[in-house]
């Protein structure tokens, strides 16, 4: 079975595509941006700060899903710049605390709305 996950608490998509998909017990998260889905604007700030919007917006996708960070089994993260790793890995591990997920981070030549992070996330429950 295969469920289209829709909130309002995280920004909706800026192209043709789901904000995140159930299928079965994993959920797929699109990747997220520091996009404050109250006002639709970027958030200004330091690259911590929009790392911070990121999980915030990921956050809003799993409770709407029914999933935790405790559920999440893999995580990709995007960087503009790998001098950000710091930074946003500081950030990232404070949305995890043990059993962490698999993880890749990457640098790239571009991201949507020319911002310095994107994350997405799969997530797995024996229990949906």
């Amino acid at each position: 079975m295969k469920r289209i996950i829709n909130t309002n608490e995280a920004p909706a998509p800026i192209g043709p595509y789901s904000q995140a998909v159930q299928a079965g017990q994993m959920l797929f998260v699109s990747g997220q941006i520091a996009i404050d889905p109250s006002t639709n604007e970027l958030v200004n700030g330091s690259v911590g700060d929009e790392a911070r919007q990121v999980m915030i917006n990921v956050e809003a996708l799993l409770i709407k899903a029914g999933y935790t960070f405790a559920d999440v089994v893999k995580t990709t993260i995007f960087l503009s710049d790998m001098g950000h790793f710091n930074e946003v890995n500081e950030v990232y591990g404070s949305y995890f605390t043990s059993d962490f997920p698999a993880r890749e981070t990457v640098a790239v030549a571009g991201l949507p709305k020319n911002v310095n992070v994107e994350i997405s996330v799969i997530a797995y429950s024996a229990s949906r």
